[in-house]
């Protein structure tokens, strides 16, 4: 929720428990909190799992999801969102269960992280790219955010896309989806037409 709401999407813990909480489990997973981002109209995204990356998400702004766990003799699974750092100190700053602020040194939050699999997600409105995208898996990203979105939100996610990789033919082919979805046929014949331009030997 926090994640969500700080994307511009209005909603609450409560509202998000049926959509990713799952009773038997007694907790969420992965998948879960991705595509419930998703069904809020975000485009969310795994980062990749380097500690450089959270902390370049959130230098520009962007709060991150990070799956730690706490427990020292049982599983501890818990999620919480990393919203600020101080380098100098060497301290993390999240926002954790009921805690606002939880600073966690960066050597405890590597050790907690690590059991994870340092597993860190962020999600965004389709008209802005994570720090640390990297252009093949931003695209499956959005084309996974495709699949459940209204296409006028996928639409601006492929425009934003091509806006930085401008000769990805995949994603000329979801704007072309998407315009030919919302009814826009010239317009998917014109960004068609370049993408066959482009490269005239794709099938």
């Amino acid at each position: 929720a926090t994640v969500l709401n700080a994307g511009g999407a209005k909603t609450t813990p409560e509202e998000l428990v049926s959509q990713v909480y799952i009773p038997e489990r007694k907790g969420s997973l992965q998948i879960e909190m991705l595509a419930a981002a998703r069904r809020h109209g975000m485009v969310s995204y795994t980062l990749a799992p380097r500690f450089e990356n959270v902390l370049r998400e959130i230098a520009a702004g962007n709060p991150v999801v990070v799956l730690q766990n706490l427990g020292l003799f049982s599983a501890g699974w818990h999620y919480a969102v990393a919203i600020g750092y101080d380098y100098k100190l060497g301290t993390l700053v999240l926002r954790s269960g009921t805690q606002e602020r939880d600073v966690m040194p960066f050597a405890a939050n590597e050790v907690v992280w690590m059991r994870s699999g340092y597993w860190a997600m962020v999600a965004l409105p389709p008209d802005r790219i994570p720090a640390t995208a990297e252009e093949n898996s931003w695209l499956n990203a959005i084309a996974a955010f495709e699949r459940v979105a209204d296409p006028q939100r996928a639409r601006t996610a492929y425009q934003t896309f091509l806006g930085r990789w401008p000769d990805s033919v995949n994603a000329m082919v979801g704007l072309a989806n998407t315009h030919h979805s919302l009814g826009q046929f010239a317009d998917a014949e014109r960004v068609l037409r370049e993408a066959a331009r482009r490269e005239p030997d794709s099938v």
